[in-house]
């Protein structure tokens, strides 16, 4: 009966342990099975038929070797591991080259240059402030409309001062803060 792992780690420890030389396992050998002479040749010819010997490796590709690659080519050798990156590269630029292969996918709302601002309509630039201010358009500014009346210049009737309003929350209310105190007016 076979010995089992831990059987055999057990004993190697115990040996340590007491100090004994610890035997090495010898690696185990497969008995061949005994065959007849008269299948041997055959069986000799059946596995050098299954198992061709190894071809020369084909050398490795190159850049000259892209150059001839067309959209029907086959690009598998261009990926292999042992190929270098540079060769690799040249052959994915050549097979994105092709136009079936070299399509947007929708997204190229994002590949604009968003660095150029978008110029101002010249009848928006003429209504901003900062436009007028600099000067940017020589016209004379249009009349200013007369300054409507401030509050403190209207009579001071209830009538005035709370128009009449489809909705009551709209109304003005009465401000009932308190006003700034008079300077002459702290204690003392």
């Amino acid at each position: 009966m076979a010995e089992s792992f831990l059987g055999r780690w057990s004993q190697r420890k115990r040996a340590l342990a007491q100090g004994l030389p610890v035997p090495e396992p010898a690696p185990k050998a497969e008995p061949l099975p005994a065959t007849p002479a008269a299948q041997r040749p055959a069986d000799a010819l059946a596995q050098a038929a299954a198992n061709p010997p190894p071809e020369p490796s084909a050398p490795p590709l190159t850049l000259a070797d892209t150059q001839a690659l067309t959209p029907q080519s086959d690009f598998k050798p261009f990926v292999a591991s042992d190929v270098s990156s540079e060769v690799k590269n040249a052959a994915m630029k050549k097979l994105f080259a092709d136009p079936h292969f070299n399509v947007m996918d929708g997204m190229d709302i994002y590949i604009d240059d968003y660095s150029k601002p978008d110029p101002l309509p010249e009848s928006m630039l003429r209504q901003m402030v900062s436009a007028q201010f600099l000067g940017l358009f020589d016209e004379t500014p249009e009349a200013a409309p007369p300054p409507a009346p401030s509050v403190t210049s209207l009579p001071l009737e209830a009538s005035a001062l709370e128009p009449d309003h489809d909705h009551p929350d709209l109304r003005l209310q009465p401000n009932h803060a308190a006003g700034p105190e008079d300077p002459g007016s702290g204690a003392q």
